[in-house]
C-alpha cells in the first residue's frame, strides 16, 4: 500500500495540474478534466514511477503521457545571458509602460504553469543568482525589484513550473516591493534589508 501510494504521488508530480490520477485495482486512472477523457494504466506501469525503477523506464512513460496530453515536457533551464536579456527588457519596458500595464500582460508572457511538480529549490536559487547578479551590476536596472519579480514570474512560467508575484506595502516608513515566490525562495528577497511588507496583490494565474 505504501509502494502504491508513493509511485502515484511521484506520477502525479508530473502531470498537468488539470490532471488527477486515482488507485484502482488493476493500476491507475488519470482523469483529464480539460479534455473530459480519461486514461488507464497497469499496475506495473504505475510502479515503474516509485524510486528504484530505471530512468529511462519511467521516461518512456512520460513520453507517453505527454503525447497524451497528461503532461506538459519542461522546457529546458535559461542561459545567465538570456536572464539578463529579460531583465534588461522587462525594466525597459516597466519604464516605458508603468508597473500596472505590465502586470496586466502577464497573461500574454507567463501562461499558467503546465506542470503540477514544483520547481526544485536548486533550479530556483540558480535562477536567482543570475536575476539578482545582473540587477545589482547593471546600470540600467539599477537593482529595481519590480523588473527582478516580473523577470523571475516570466521565466519560472514559460518552463511550465508554479510562480507567485506578490507586491507588497511598508507603512512606516511607506514604500512598495515586489518579489516572486517558488519553492520556498523569494526573488528577489521578500523582505530587503529585514523590512516586512504585507502583500497587497498576488498574481498566481498568468496575470489574474
Amino acid at each position: 500500500m505504501a509502494e502504491d501510494t508513493h509511485a502515484l504521488v511521484a506520477m502525479t508530480r508530473i502531470l498537468s495540474p488539470h490532471c488527477r490520477v486515482t488507485r484502482m485495482s488493476s493500476g491507475a486512472l488519470i482523469a483529464d478534466w480539460k479534455r473530459t477523457r480519461f486514461l488507464g494504466m497497469a499496475t506495473a506501469d504505475v510502479q515503474k514511477f516509485a524510486d528504484g525503477s530505471p530512468a529511462e523506464q519511467r521516461a518512456e512513460l512520460v513520453t507517453g503521457l505527454i503525447r497524451a496530453g497528461c503532461a506538459t515536457a519542461r522546457p529546458r533551464e535559461h542561459s545567465d545571458a538570456e536572464v539578463g536579456l529579460w531583465l534588461r527588457g522587462v525594466n525597459l519596458l516597466i519604464r516605458t509602460m508603468g508597473f500596472g500595464r505590465v502586470l496586466r500582460l502577464l497573461s500574454l508572457v507567463a501562461p499558467e504553469y503546465a506542470r503540477a511538480d514544483s520547481p526544485s529549490a536548486e533550479d530556483v536559487a540558480r535562477l536567482k543568482r543570475a536575476v539578482t547578479s545582473h540587477a545589482r551590476s547593471s546600470w540600467f536596472v539599477n537593482d529595481d525589484c519590480k523588473a527582478e519579480a516580473v523577470t523571475a514570474f516570466v521565466l519560472l512560467r514559460r518552463r511550465g513550473l508554479k510562480a507567485v508575484l506578490h507586491v507588497g506595502v511598508r507603512e512606516h516608513p511607506f514604500a512598495l516591493h515586489a518579489w516572486t515566490s517558488s519553492a520556498g525562495l523569494c526573488i528577489p528577497d521578500a523582505d530587503p534589508r529585514g523590512h516586512a511588507f504585507t502583500p497587497v496583490l498576488s498574481i498566481d494565474g498568468g496575470g489574474q
